[in-house]
């Protein structure tokens, strides 16, 4: 069996609940490929209701956005990894380019997180990426060798094929650029080699490794069809329900 096939929406900091309910609900109720896994990353106010749609659905389901890293404690306004665990939320991203430029999340920091969801059994979506200064200088793979190394390779091997790993071009996000297809495969396969010298080469080829970066229904299909990319983290393009279903059919 191969990698499993994942087109995840990440809604970021958009939509009112109402309108989160019923592009959740179109998203639920639309004819989807069986063997894509379709996930919706909401906003924390949208989890209870579209958990409640998807709960019992194949093939779809909700993820958050964020957590705090610390179990429990005096952090008003902040959500716990056990609450998502409290209410059987599936899938958390972890470590999204906005959340590390603009909550200073650090490397170390996300190894905690991702300890965290996994002893929670919620599945970590791990991202990783570089800037553009970082990709014109040519230092995209060691800066995201760095990343993963400070990260996610503390986990042991069958901890880590439970991570689903986004990469995510920071200068293809939401600024209209996105990576040729040549460049997502040759990042997914530098990442790819990477998880085989770490673990061994049976761990680097089953786990999924997502491409994010302004991916929409005109080029979703060439970037999936890269032999290392197997599906996308969508911002966006994920918060239109016919745009969004399309590229759940580009595999």
């Amino acid at each position: 069996m191969g990698r499993q096939k994942i087109a995840a929406g990440n809604w970021k900091m958009n939509t009112s609940h109402s309108d989160g309910y019923f592009l959740a609900s179109a998203l639920t109720k639309a004819k989807r490929p069986s063997d894509v896994q379709t996930i919706m990353a909401v906003p924390f106010t949208h989890l209870g209701a579209v958990q409640a749609l998807t709960f019992d659905k194949k093939n779809i389901a909700v993820a958050a956005q964020n957590f705090h890293h610390e179990e429990k404690g005096a952090y008003t306004g902040e959500i716990s990894i056990g609450m998502l665990s409290s209410m059987h939320i599936p899938y958390a991203i972890i470590g999204h380019s906005e959340r590390r430029e603009y909550q200073k999340e650090s490397n170390s920091l996300l190894a905690t997180k991702l300890d965290l969801a996994l002893a929670h059994n919620i599945k970590p979506i791990f991202c990783c990426g570089e800037k553009l200064s970082v990709r014109k200088s040519k230092k995209h793979v060691s800066f995201v060798k760095k990343q993963l190394r400070e990260g996610l390779f503390h986990l042991t091997k069958s901890d880590v094929k439970r991570v689903v790993i986004a990469y995510e071009p920071v200068w293809a996000i939401g600024t209209g650029e996105t990576a040729s297809p040549e460049q997502a495969q040759e990042m997914h396969a530098a990442i790819r080699k990477m998880l085989a010298e770490k673990y061994d080469q049976e761990v680097a080829d089953s786990i999924s490794i997502l491409y994010g970066g302004s991916v929409k229904p005109a080029n979703a299909k060439s970037l999936f069809g890269q032999a290392d990319v197997d599906g996308g983290l969508v911002g966006g393009a994920s918060l239109d329900a016919n745009g969004f279903i399309e590229i759940i059919h580009s595999f």
